[in-house]
Parts: C-alpha cells; sequence; structure tokens
C-alpha cells in the first residue's frame, strides 16, 4: 500500500501474496470503494460483478502480514439487458460503488450500471439452528404424529457463511447512462446522476424519485454540457456539487428551491487565451469531483490537470498541479485513438494533505499539498516486488535522460490508471490497472512493528 510518509518518502511493502489480483481481460475493474472505516475494500467490473475484500486482523507472528486484504464476498450484482423500446443494449459493467454508513453488525452497498441502482446487504453467519420440534433437518416438516416430546433449539457453530442479498431495486429513474451516485450524510437519502439530470432517492422507496437538477433544453440541438459528476457534501446534507463537461462547477442548496437549476455558486476558471486549441474544450471537461473530508474543498480531475477549489472562492482554484503536461503536444494522436476521452478519478488521503490520481502506462501521481513535492508512480507485476521500496519514475521529455527515465513516445496508452481509493483513515491505496488490483501501504506503519 504505497503513501506519502512523514518524511514525504513514498514507500510500498507487501500484502503477502495478495498485493494484487489478476483478473481475466473481459473482468477490466471499473469502480474502486473504501467502505468508512476501510476493513471491507470493494470492487466492480465490466462483467457486472462486485468482488469485496476484507483487511484481516494484525498478526504477532507475522508482521509483514499486517492489515493484508483477501476476498471476502463475490456476487453478481448486474447482468446484461435489453431496452425493447428504445432497441438498446444495457451492459451490464458497473458504474459506481458506495457504501452506506454501517448502522448494525451488515454492511450495505450501493451498485450501479448505466440504468438500474441496486442496494445490497453482506451479512455474515457463523451458526446455525438445530432441533426444530416441527421440522426436520432438511427443514422439511414433520407428521404431527411422530411428535411426542417438545425440545429447546439450539444453535450451533459452522463455517463462516458471507451472504449477500438484494434490499432494494432503484429502475427507471434515468433516461441516460448514470455516471455517479452519492450517499447523503443523513444516511436516508442518496442522489444518482446522468448526463442531464440528477435525482434524489430515498434508501427505502424504490417506485418514485426527486429530479433536482434538469439540464436537458426544450431542443437537443441547443444542448451545450453535460453533467459528468456529482457529490453530496460529507456533512451539510443540503449542498451538493455537480461538474459538466465544460469545466465549471456548480454548488446546489436544496434549501432554495425543490429544482436545483439555479446554482447557488459557479466554480469557473477563466480560458488562458494562450492556451486556446481545438481541444480545449474536450481537455477542460471534469471526469471527477471530491469533497475533502473536511468539506472545506472541492477536488477536481480533468485530462491534464488536478485542481483544489476553496467553497469559498468562486474565481479560481487555490491549487492547480499538472498530471502529465508532457502529453500536450500529443493531443492530436490522443483524439484519434480516443484516449483524449478516458475519464480519470482523484482521490483525497485521510487528512486531505495528500491528493492522488491516475495516468498511463500504469502511472499515478500523488501531490503533497503541504510540502508541494510530487511524485510519479508505477503500478505493474515487474515493479511491484513484495516489501520492495516503489521507486519513483519520471517521463523524459527529448533532451538527455537518465538511466530510469522512460520518454514519453515510449508512454503505453493502453495501459491506464483510471480508477483509485483511500484508505479513509491510513496511508492504504487500491488502484485498479485495467484487470489488476494492487494495494499499495505507506512502509512507515510497517516499520513500527
Amino acid at each position: 500500500v504505497a503513501g506519502c510518509g512523514p518524511d514525504n518518502q513514498v514507500f510500498i511493502s507487501s500484502l503477502k501474496s495478495a498485493f494484487f489480483l489478476f483478473l481475466p481481460p473481459a473482468d477490466i475493474i471499473s469502480t474502486v470503494e473504501f467502505n468508512h472505516t476501510g476493513e471491507l475494500l470493494a470492487t466492480g467490473d465490466k462483467g457486472g460483478r462486485v468482488v469485496i475484500f476484507q483487511r484481516e486482523p494484525e498478526s504477532k507472528n507475522e508482521p509483514y502480514n499486517q492489515g493484508e486484504y483477501n476476498v471476502y464476498s463475490t456476487f453478481q450484482s448486474h447482468e446484461p439487458e435489453f431496452d425493447y423500446l428504445k432497441s438498446l443494449e444495457i451492459e451490464e459493467k458497473i458504474n459506481k460503488i458506495k457504501w452506506l454508513p454501517q448502522q448494525n453488525a451488515a454492511h450495505s452497498l450501493l451498485s450501479t450500471n448505466d440504468k438500474t441502482i441496486k442496494l445490497w446487504k453482506i451479512t455474515e453467519r457463523d451458526k446455525r439452528p438445530e432441533g426444530y420440534n416441527l421440522k426436520d433437518e432438511e427443514g422439511k416438516l414433520k407428521d404431527l404424529s411422530t411428535v411426542t416430546s417438545l425440545q429447546v433449539p439450539v444453535l450451533k457453530p459452522m463455517d463462516l457463511m458471507v451472504e449477500v442479498t438484494p434490499r432494494r431495486i432503484f429502475a427507471n429513474g434515468h433516461t441516460y447512462h448514470v455516471n455517479s451516485i452519492s450517499v447523503n450524510s443523513d444516511c436516508e437519502t442518496y442522489m444518482s446522476a446522468d448526463d442531464l439530470r440528477i435525482n434524489l432517492w430515498h434508501l427505502a422507496i424504490t417506485d418514485r424519485s426527486f429530479n433536482i437538477v434538469d439540464i436537458k433544453p426544450a431542443n437537443m440541438e441547443d444542448l451545450t454540457e453535460v453533467i459528468t459528476a456529482s457529490e453530496f457534501h460529507p456533512h451539510h446534507c443540503n449542498l451538493f456539487v455537480y461538474s459538466s463537461s465544460k469545466g465549471s462547477l456548480r454548488l446546489c442548496d436544496m434549501r432554495a428551491s425543490a429544482l436545483c437549476d439555479k446554482h447557488s455558486k459557479l466554480y469557473e476558471e477563466p480560458e488562458d487565451p494562450s492556451n486556446r486549441s481545438f481541444f480545449s474544450e474536450i481537455i477542460s471537461s471534469v471526469s471527477d469531483v471530491k469533497f475533502s473530508h473536511s468539506g472545506r474543498y472541492m477536488l477536481t480531475r480533468d485530462y491534464l490537470t488536478v485542481k483544489v477549489w476553496d467553497l469559498n472562492m468562486e474565481t479560481k482554484p487555490v491549487e492547480t498541479y499538472q498530471v502529465h503536461d508532457y502529453l500536450r503536444s500529443k493531443l492530436c494522436s490522443l483524439y484519434e485513438n480516443d484516449c483524449i476521452f478516458d475519464k480519470f478519478e482523484c482521490a483525497w488521503n485521510g487528512s486531505d494533505s495528500v491528493i492522488m490520481t491516475g495516468a498511463y502506462n500504469n502511472f499515478f501521481r500523488m501531490f503533497d499539498r503541504n510540502t508541494k513535492r510530487d511524485v510519479t508512480l508505477e503500478a505493474s507485476r515487474e515493479s511491484s516486488k513484495p516489501r520492495a521500496i516503489l521507486k519513483p519514475r519520471r517521463v523524459c521529455v527529448g533532451g538527455k535522460r537518465r538511466k530510469d527515465d522512460i520518454s514519453v513516445d515510449s508512454l503505453d496508452f493502453t495501459k491506464k490508471i483510471l480508477h483509485t481509493a483511500w484508505h479513509p483513515t491510513e496511508n492504504i491505496i487500491a488502484i485498479a490497472a485495467t484487470n489488476n488490483l494492487y494495494i499499495f501501504q505507506d512502509k512507515v506503519n510497517s516499520e513500527m512493528h
């Protein structure tokens, strides 16, 4: 699990043999999400499956295996469907997973494909009842004439069984493809966003939702932008933000009106005329937006940069970090192979002091907001040996090259890290590299043992 330690050095230590998970090519990971404690990690894939990993308790006998994540449960969340009215195939790919705050012994999560959102309940069973009076061991009813005495049923230990059951199915709420879901801090409602609309749902009601944003014009020829991502504020249940393909952010307050078409604040950075090009609008499209844990800042990702916005300052971001500016000269070829439309996610660490996002060639980037230092790391089986320090990588743009530098012309654009997640309190990160899942940990933690 990789992260930035106190001395700003970035480390990697192994998670035994399970430090990465290899999946068949068809099972490309499409979303990664830690739960609120970080003890569970869920991934969704292109085949509609959800795999949940559980963090193992620390062992005194094996200190290097502390906090290892192993497969906890696997289930099929969505199946391919066909919309006969529109002659449209609905693929099973999981677009997003969001955990609900834990209320009891069971865990709950929401998963969505392009159209349908499902609420799943995950429970454990390690005991089974035996000694029924009216049922035999197979559960069939006994002949009442054979029951001559009464006995008290008892619970007998059994092998741990993880049961995943669908609790709610929220369907028919979206005409367009769902791109994000977000659970409200009131723990009773959540919102789902597609290209043109955002709906508010109650977790207990499946047959209706409230439309809170609708940017669909009367004439679709007048359409100039689409919604790309949305998220609730972590502390104020009335506030949410959504991003657009034009690079703007709109903060909305549900107390103002039922339909939040009129935003409370608009966050937009004026375009630099000197950088204006054919690709300007495409690369300015925001692919992800995340509130900081404190709720004071917002983190956004566009094609070339990550930006930190202060909720109190609408005119420009307070911080801008270049992710891979060396690709600016390659935009034409990236447009031709459609890579320019890739949607990268971003993540905060638990203290909001470090941000992380993915790049090409299985590289991912980390930026320390306090020291302004940044690092490029690689998630690959070749470079991620157990308990080895993860070496920083550097991309060279012509001129002299150092020994381990990689040329920008040698980057593999088929290897891309779009989906990342950071443990809510520790320096543990999950990196989805196409059909591999990597879990890295800050070495500072393991050195304490």
